[in-house]
């Protein structure tokens, strides 16, 4: 496996282009799903185990099972292999929430928490209601009245792609009220689009083809065009922070790029 990983990665570094260099991430085997916000850094393997990266090493930090795992200003927000239950994780331990079940979590706004349900039905968490929940009531979702398969947001807006691969994107949507304006489609095609939180924005498609939206600014929130970020492997999932893009490809292998 190590073999395998190594020549893997020396082909990696012959593609990439457009100034991001690329190496491997801290090891974490059969890697799905990465997040990152804050400067700090959270990932799935294929069993579903969440991991939480500290210097270099992952530790697992339940035994529970996940879909997905998201942690920005809202906090760390999971969603469970068994019925997509939303958990949160408070004071070291993950507590699961009533109300909505949810597909896929995202931390990365102004404090709320945005979701995707089985159904692909948006909805927004309010930011008092995600900072303030400790494990107790239900959780109380407003819709976004907008089909999509996965969403995320930041600093310039909210970002998502719906069931036929369209994207989407509004340039507002209200931490303390979940109101949105208009959404807008994007040129383009994607299977998932990830925010980080100054903006930057990352779509895969389903060939599993990286992009970077570029022209990102307070008075272009939606940016002017996406340019290819060429990989060495098909891209499962990626995220953003800090200068860092992390990313995960399809055969599990975890990459750490810079630009």
């Amino acid at each position: 496996m190590r073999a395998v990983a190594a020549f893997l990665l020396v082909l990696c570094y012959l593609a990439v282009t457009h100034a991001w260099r690329c190496s491997e991430g801290p090891r974490l085997y059969n890697a799905r799903q990465i997040d990152a916000g804050q400067g700090k850094v959270v990932a799935i393997n294929s069993y579903g185990n969440v991991h939480f990266l500290i210097g270099s090493s992952w530790y697992r930090m339940s035994s529970l099972r996940f879909n997905h795992v998201s942690i920005g200003p809202a906090g760390l927000w999971a969603t469970s292999t068994s019925g997509n239950k939303v958990y949160k994780y408070i004071a070291g331990n993950f507590v699961v929430s009533s109300g909505l079940s949810m597909r896929q979590v995202d931390a990365g706004g102004d404090g709320q928490v945005v979701g995707v349900t089985s159904s692909s039905r948006a909805y927004c968490l309010r930011s008092d209601y995600a900072s303030s929940y400790k494990g107790s009531g239900s959780l109380s979702w407003s819709n976004l009245s907008r089909v999509l398969k996965y969403i995320s947001c930041g600093k310039y807006g909210c970002w998502g792609t719906d069931t036929s691969n369209r994207i989407y994107f509004t340039q507002t949507l209200s931490p303390t009220t979940c109101g949105n304006s208009r959404w807008s489609q994007i040129s383009g095609s994607a299977a998932m689009v990830e925010v980080g939180t100054d903006g930057s924005v990352f779509v895969v498609n389903k060939s599993g083809q990286l992009f970077q939206r570029l022209g990102i600014s307070s008075r272009s929130r939606s940016g002017t065009s996406w340019r290819a970020v060429s990989m060495c492997m098909p891209v499962r999932h990626v995220a953003y922070d800090l200068g860092n893009l992390w990313v995960v490809t399809t055969s599990g292998l975890l990459m750490k790029c810079t630009h």
